[in-house]
């Protein structure tokens, strides 16, 4: 049964490298380019994936458990793992896929991520890390402070998603350049050449996300998608050979980047790529960044800013604008004062 863990690893990372799906750039791009589109395709993959966990916790099939609330690590963390996912040009999840087209850069940022997180959750500044996490509030989920059902929340996010979405829909451009080109179809076409939609990208990785959910709870794990707990167990397999550390997170955190390798390669665009030594300097200590933010704020941008927010959990909510926050502060010192400058 942990295969299934491989297969949503390589589904995930397969529609996100044709998705072209950047966390990072979905945060950086408000603030940069002023453009929310890619926010917009992460707020659907948000709704999708609450929707439906709801529906499956209501049917019985799921009972997802919410972490203790530890407000002051969650807020740092937040802060660390927003800096860092600018620095290492992706975040948690983009770099593994990213490992897949090539991109050495990337190899770097996730052993930094790697080695930082096990250092932070099993190593020398574990005792550190838990003791500033069991600093908690008694509040856990949103609509349990509020007293109100879960499904008055997912239809205000799913209200508020719907009209961003319709608002970005009517941007589009009215004309479009004439072609001689004959229109292409097919299968392969449509999966490795078509220019995927990042609103169809966004509904495909709720989906997966919900698979993940079922196929990961089958096993034991109650949990979704995620990738700082899992990428510290590869560590330690790696390290010490003990199959313990083989589970269906493992596998998950595997085959993300084997999905990303396919994709790219039937889509010709896997080349290997080795970065100047400023840019690899750069991912080695957004890793750092990542994997140190993560492990404080008891998540990435895929276990905190899809998987906790979709349980509508206080941990994530809050750690969400704060990684926003930090994604804002790195753009402006690595991008925006120095061409001011």
């Amino acid at each position: 049964m942990i295969l299934t863990g491989l297969l949503c690893g390589f589904l995930l990372g397969f529609i996100m490298q044709r998705g072209r799906f950047c966390i990072t750039g979905a945060f950086r791009d408000m603030y940069v380019t002023k453009s929310s589109k890619m926010f917009v395709a992460f707020l659907i993959v948000i709704t999708v994936q609450a929707i439906g966990v709801l529906a499956l916790k209501d049917a019985g099939v799921l009972a997802p458990k919410v972490k203790n609330f530890a407000l002051i690590a969650t807020a740092i963390g937040a802060f660390v793992f927003g800096i860092g996912i600018v620095l290492a040009g992706g975040c948690s999840a983009g770099s593994l896929y990213r490992i897949g087209e090539g991109l050495f850069g990337s190899w770097v940022a996730l052993a930094a991520y790697a080695l930082f997180s096990a250092i932070m959750r099993v190593g020398p500044l574990s005792d550190w890390n838990k003791g500033l996490r069991q600093i908690t509030v008694e509040h856990t989920t949103i609509y349990d402070t509020l007293g109100i059902s879960p499904w008055v929340l997912v239809a205000l996010l799913s209200a508020v998603t719907f009209f961003l979405v319709f608002r970005a829909k009517q941007h589009k451009p009215k004309f479009k350049p004439a072609t001689l080109t004959p229109k292409k179809t097919g299968l392969a076409h449509i999966l490795f050449e078509k220019r995927w939609d990042p609103f169809v990208t966004a509904v495909l990785m709720g989906l997966v996300a919900i698979l993940a959910w079922v196929t990961s709870v089958a096993t034991g794990r109650n949990g979704g998608l995620g990738i700082t707990g899992p990428a510290v167990n590869f560590l330690q397999f790696m390290i010490s050979g003990d199959s313990k550390f083989i589970n269906w997170g493992t596998l998950l955190f595997i085959g993300v980047p084997l999905g990303g390798f396919v994709a790219a390669k039937f889509s010709n665009e896997f080349r290997f790529r080795v970065p100047d030594a400023r840019t690899i300097l750069h991912s080695a200590f957004g890793g750092v960044c990542m994997g140190i933010g993560a492990s404080l704020a008891g998540g990435c941008s895929i276990g905190n800013g899809l998987v906790e927010t979709a349980l509508f959990s206080w941990q994530g909510w809050v750690a969400l604008p704060l990684m926003i926050f930090g994604t804002w502060v790195a753009a402006y010192f690595t991008l925006i004062r120095p061409q001011t400058a």
